[in-house]
């Protein structure tokens, strides 16, 4: 039988609905219904050592772990766990864009023990997997090649790709910076398309107003670990814009759209659940 399965994370998709939230609960769901694993949820701040020891023959996922407390951390090391990384908290500033080829200095390097340690590093794409690689030279990081989405969210996503496509471009509306919609802004400008602005929405809604559009443009200025809204965009016949900084761009399946990409986003629910349950055995 299966040790339990204990998923540390800061947030859960009942918090806060964000792409790495989604991914983190269909994972969790799928190894439990579909590999028989029994799997509890854990905020990382209430992760301590009085929990560890009482889990000590458990196995571990550790998803964003900022709330994870350094006692806790340093006491994990001892431990089974994997890393699921989302971005790069091996970084001081979370963000390799700072730095030359992506490649932080020692000084800036934090955790270094505690991805050491674990049995796996989980990255989203290779693009990821690389800079990953480049700072922290480990043997233990692995490439998961994409993200889960909810069946529910597929076959939306699969209705709007069938939709007619007005000749105009969508750009995601956010004040994050290093999301960059001012500079895809100017593209539209500078190449006389006509776009529209799509702020944040719920889920489907954003998707149902990116769908109305024949393009979208996207520059971010950090380097995107994946970019779900990219693969969403692609999987709804939607052309993309984009720089060299998005992770899915450079996986062999991004050449496919429409329902063919949906194909093998279905086929990730399989295969990487299945990666992640192969390390743990």
């Amino acid at each position: 039988m299966s040790r339990e399965v204990v998923f540390i994370a800061d947030f859960f998709l009942s918090d806060i609905i964000g792409g790495g939230e989604i991914h983190n609960e269909e994972l969790i769901s799928i190894l439990q219904a579909e590999f028989g694993r029994t799997v509890k949820k854990a905020y990382s701040h209430n992760v301590n050592i009085n929990f560890l020891r009482k889990h000590k023959n458990s196995q571990f996922i550790v998803g964003n772990f900022l709330g994870l407390s350094t006692t806790a951390r340093n006491f994990m090391q001892g431990m089974d766990y994997i890393i699921y990384e989302h971005d790069h908290k091996y970084l001081k500033s979370r963000n390799p864009a700072t730095y030359p080829d992506f490649r932080a200095p020692a000084t800036e390097i934090i955790n270094y023990e505690f991805y050491k340690a674990a049995r796996a590093i989980f990255c989203q794409s290779g693009f990821h997997k690389e800079i990953v690689e480049d700072n922290l030279s480990l043997p233990n990081i692995k490439n998961s090649s994409g993200n889960l989405w909810p069946t529910k969210i597929l076959a939306l996503i699969s209705s709007l790709s069938e939709k007619n496509k007005q000749d105009r471009t969508s750009i995601m509306s956010s004040p994050i910076k290093h999301k960059n919609t001012i500079d895809a802004i100017r593209y539209c400008e500078a190449n006389k398309y006509a776009y529209d602005l799509i702020p944040q929405l719920a889920y489907g809604e954003f998707l149902q107003n990116m769908s109305n559009n024949q393009r979208f443009v996207f520059f971010p200025k950090t380097p995107e670990t994946l970019s779900r809204i990219v693969v969403e965009a692609r999987m709804m016949n939607i052309s993309v814009v984009t720089n060299s900084l998005v992770g899915a761009t450079k996986e062999p399946w991004y050449k496919f759209k429409g329902e063919e990409l949906i194909g093998h986003i279905c086929e990730m629910r399989t295969r990487i659940p299945k990666q992640v349950s192969e390390v743990l055995d």
